[in-house]
């Protein structure tokens, strides 16, 4: 037995010595693997940190609950105000028929079971950005799945991501590639699909102005006593007040509102089966859809034009996917289901019972319905909800604005995270102030919530169509659902919603034309900013530096450098931006360690810190030049600048670590790194020796035209050693799912990542070029306008990009250059 395990360890150790040869020998193949994939190799990373979706599909039932009660304050206040005037707003010449009561109703419970409950709680909010929603989310998803944004986001850097997924096989597979294919090579849909997006946009933040007037307007009126004049001066000191309340985030204002929309929803639903039992249960019979079918050959016409009344008992929908980053698909679905359909389905029942014994009392069917112990008490509490009704519409614009923020579709704000529990709930201070005076003047223009309504209509209709084509879209390309499933969800929700959107386009003079008018002025500075964001880049792409400006650059000694780190910004990922020349030219020195910092926003909500940095050196390697692209996802925070500065050089010392250990072929260090770079299958550790063939499986790698996608569990091997460092010197030990390993730190990449360290302590200036965008003297005149004054106007009256950036002015130096597109 002795003589046979002497000869297994000797077999093995010959084994382990010709790996090591190979490993030695493929020199000039590491070589090639480091600078055909340095950085893809580093946008490969993956980590096992949870992305927003990952997070809350594995949240316990205890916050999901808690969620689920603060979403009804936040999202439902807006649908469970419209029972104040629905009815008023659909018999807005009385009732002509005593069977109409029952059509109304039969379409107002079809309607709220279909759009809210089987569209959007069981279908749309299934189709979250990693946990969040909105117009924005539906196009992220899909310029994720195809190439069809208008700036490139197609670069590894941009999509090896760990929350993004890989298609499976399946026989719909074929027919999303055609439909994808089509989409890339046509521009035409790309800049139709972007229009629509902001559109949508558009309409939602329309929402957010339209929301707060009627219904803190229609809860004010209860008073009867009150002049008009009277309560729109108090609609208006209730709406500042209001949106002063904003700025202590979206938890806080939930839970301080939850208690009372819950209270709201037991009042309206409590007093619609008084009503019911009392007046008349045979109402119920409006559950028979024949009765809708009956209302329209009976009205014709008027009962087409009455469905821009009956519209406004789903406003507010709408606000459940674009709130969703706020909770999740379980809170919502839990709080809608239980209580909020429920008590809506009661309270119309109800008011419909009350109709049919005083149909005189259309004008003010909720407030008459209210028996008289209960008058006072309801109206505090309507009040009450009506102001929060102003909440979700007002969370959802905040939300999607944000996300508009981060794909260059929207002048810079500050956003500002307002929860460290619960991820993207926001605040946007600039915007919060914006709503707040379009609601004062909304309030002050129309006074009335009959005509608000007809505005308020078009807004929500206009969203849920645009959401419709866009789900439609992300089923065909990203779902890849079966094609009946497809064309029933498309034909049965587009074709109610386009019979209500042609209603409420028929009171377009009477008050429709202002969500119109809001979104047309909101997709001009959209588009505009969008436009001139896409062309400055591009222009940055086509004018790089060359490397052999750097080559001259690193031998002329008239070039002073000077201690410290130097962060030079630019919205290049690959290249020189041509401000650096500029800037070497004016001043003729630079830092000793100069990073050209590319902050990537990247069309998902969260990326993992461990995902963030990714680094590649710049020729010549002694210049110590390095280019680091930062990606954020639309709902990350970026970090103080001490914070930032910390984790950026941590990142770069290691990546100079693994640079050493990958040009030097593994001579001087021994990490799984080497066995795992390009293999798909872990290696097994035994006695913290490594089993297998590396340097085999680098030139089987090396041999491939396209060499597959690193697998998540060789990824997951490579990212454990990195984590595994506890400090740049001497022997390091980490735990692996492989066993222990141990790591050193080669001579050279201990004294450049001291150098780094060395460069930091002396400080940190950041560099940024301040381009002013114009366009070309051959213009036509309607570029120039849009160039030169629109996007001039807006650049200088929104945020600057240090100010987003949280950039201190004490350390920063702006360089001047102009751009001609």
């Amino acid at each position: 037995m002795a003589e046979q395990a002497m000869e297994t360890n000797q077999v093995q150790m010959e084994e382990e010595i010709k790996v090591e040869n190979k490993l030695k020998g493929r020199k000039v193949s590491w070589g090639k693997l480091r600078r055909v994939d340095s950085l893809n190799l580093e946008a490969g990373r993956v980590s096992m940190s949870h992305s927003h979706s990952a997070h809350n599909s594995k949240v316990n039932w205890q916050r999901t609950l808690s969620l689920a009660f603060q979403s009804i304050g936040i999202v439902y206040g807006d649908i469970g105000t419209s029972p104040l005037y629905v009815y008023a707003s659909t018999f807005t010449e009385g009732i002509k028929h005593g069977q109409d009561i029952l059509g109304v109703l039969s379409i107002i419970i079809y309607t709220i079971v279909l759009v809210p409950m089987i569209k959007y709680v069981f279908i749309v909010l299934w189709a979250n950005d990693n946990g969040d929603g909105g117009t924005f989310a539906l196009y992220s998803l899909i310029c994720r799945s195809a190439k069809v944004g208008l700036i490139p986001n197609d670069q590894p850097e941009d999509h090896q991501l760990s929350n993004y997924r890989l298609d499976i096989p399946s026989n719909q597979l074929r027919r999303a590639q055609v439909i994808r294919e089509k989409m890339e090579s046509s521009k035409t849909i790309k800049i139709i699909l972007f229009l629509v997006t902001i559109l949508g946009t558009s309409m939602v933040i329309g929402d957010g102005v339209l929301t707060p007037c009627i219904s803190v307007l229609s809860a004010v009126s209860g008073i009867k006593s009150l002049s008009q004049d009277a309560i729109v001066g108090i609609s208006i000191a209730i709406l500042i007040a209001l949106f002063s309340v904003q700025r202590f985030g979206t938890d806080k204002v939930g839970f301080a509102f939850a208690p009372m929309v819950l209270v709201w929803y037991s009042f309206i639903g409590g007093i619609g089966l008084y009503n019911l039992f009392k007046y008349e249960i045979g109402v119920l019979r409006a559950f028979n859809p024949k009765y809708i079918f009956d209302y329209f050959k009976r009205n014709g016409k008027q009962g087409w034009i009455s469905l821009g009344g009956i519209v406004l008992c789903i406003t507010g929908t709408e606000a459940m996917f674009a709130d969703l980053g706020h909770f999740n698909v379980r809170a919502i679905q839990i709080s809608f289901s239980s209580i909020v359909c429920p008590a809506l389905l009661a309270a119309y029942s109800g008011q419909a019972a009350y109709l049919s014994k005083f149909q005189d009392n259309v004008s003010d069917t909720f407030y008459k319905s209210i028996p008289d112990p209960m008058y006072w008490p309801t109206f505090v509490v309507a009040l009450g909800a009506a102001i929060i009704a102003s909440q979700a519409m007002i969370s959802g614009a905040f939300a999607i604005i944000s996300q508009s923020l981060s794909l260059g579709c929207f002048p810079r704000v500050k956003v500002i995270h307002t929860s460290a529990t619960y991820e993207g709930q926001v605040y946007i201070p600039e915007v919060n102030y914006l709503l707040m005076v379009a609601c004062v003047i909304v309030c002050l223009a129309f006074k009335t919530t009959e005509k608000i309504g007809n505005a308020y209509g078009i807004a929500v209709v206009a969203v849920m169509v645009i959401t419709t084509c866009m789900v439609t879209l992300i089923m065909l390309v990203i779902w890849k659902a079966r094609i009946w499933w497809i064309a029933l969800f498309f034909c049965g929700f587009g074709a109610v919603e386009v019979l209500y959107l042609s209603s409420v386009l028929y009171k377009f003079k009477q008050g429709g034309f202002l969500p119109l008018a809001f979104s047309s002025f909101l997709i001009i500075v959209m588009g505009i900013w969008h436009y001139v964001h896409r062309e400055r880049y591009i222009y940055e792409l086509q004018n790089k530096v060359s490397s052999e400006y750097l080559l001259k650059l690193a031998g002329n000694t008239n070039i002073n450098r000077l201690p410290g780190i130097g962060l030079l910004y630019s919205e290049l990922v690959q290249g020189i931006p041509p401000i650096f020349p500029h800037f070497i030219s004016n001043i003729p020195s630079t830092h000793s360690v100069v990073v050209l910092v590319s902050i990537k926003s990247i069309p998902i909500s969260k990326v993992a810190l461990e995902e963030r940095f990714l680094f590649r050196q710049v020729e010549p390697r002694e210049y110590r030049m390095y280019r680091c692209v930062v990606r954020y996802g639309y709902k990350d925070a970026i970090e103080e600048p001490h914070e930032f500065e910390r984790q950026l050089v941590e990142n770069l010392k290691e990546f100079i670590r693994h640079e050493h250990f990958i040009r030097e072929g593994g001579d001087n260090v021994t990490t799984p790194e080497a066995d795992n770079i390009q293999h798909s299958t872990p290696l097994v550790m035994k006695d913290g020796k490594a089993k297998g063939s590396p340097a085999v499986h680098v030139e089987e790698s090396l041999q491939q035209p396209n060499p597959p996608r690193i697998s998540s569990a060789s990824i997951q091997s490579f990212n454990a050693s990195s984590r595994s460092i506890q400090s740049v010197n001497g022997i390091k030990s980490a735990n692996s799912s492989s066993g222990m390993i141990s790591a050193s730190v080669p001579k050279g990449a201990e004294e450049e990542m001291q150098f780094v360290q060395r460069a930091l302590e002396k400080g940190v200036i950041y560099l940024i070029g301040e381009a002013e965008v114009v366009a070309k003297s051959e213009s036509s005149w309607f570029k120039k306008l849009v160039v030169n004054y629109g996007y001039s106007f807006l650049r200088k009256n929104f945020r600057q990009g240090e100010k987003v950036l949280a950039i201190p002015r004490t350390r920063l130096l702006r360089v001047g250059m102009t751009y001609e597109i």
